[in-house]
């Protein structure tokens, strides 16, 4: 399949996503995060792996071919704290971890990253069972990662060093 047809797809799939959140009240499972690895992918300029390889979604060829695993939260009401992203397994092979913020539109707004290393500290550091269980929220993520891409903005090429070419 094409990029023009993917491309495509994953604007048809944030219509029919916020559509049916809209419908139903509640998200359609599963589609943030396709969403989500299309957009990192896309936005960091990452080579896409097959599936199943074991704790990683894609590689940074222009540094060095780094495991990235990819994850996604979508954002419906900015006021709410609490907001969680999935469990991070340490114990799977990536070296480090983006988390692609999407708006209730299902359209990306901020991207973070953090090593793999700077995670397990934290995790290790931290009194919280949850944390030690690899569950952090979205804010402890902002705080321990960097912010590497915004919708105003584009990729933070201080921060994110992946200007190969």
């Amino acid at each position: 399949m094409s990029l023009y047809a993917a491309s495509k797809l994953i604007s048809q799939a944030r219509q029919l996503a916020a559509e049916y959140r809209r419908t139903m009240g509640k998200p359609l499972p599963g589609i943030s995060n396709e969403i989500a690895l299309h957009d990192a992918i896309t936005l960091l300029q990452l080579e896409p792996v097959a599936d199943n390889q074991g704790g990683y979604d894609a590689l940074d060829p222009a540094r060095g071919d780094r495991k990235v695993q990819i994850k996604s939260r979508t954002i419906f009401d900015e006021t709410k704290s609490g907001q969680r992203i999935g469990q991070i397994k340490v114990e799977q092979d990536w070296d480090t971890l983006v988390l692609v913020l999407m708006d209730e539109q299902y359209e990306p707004y901020e991207i973070y990253e953090a090593d793999k290393d700077e995670l397990i500290e934290f995790i290790d550091k931290s009194s919280s069972s949850r944390a030690k269980r690899g569950a952090l929220s979205v804010s402890r993520f902002k705080i321990i990662g960097r912010l590497i891409w915004t919708r105003e903005e584009g990729l933070d090429a201080e921060v994110w060093d992946n200007q190969a070419g």
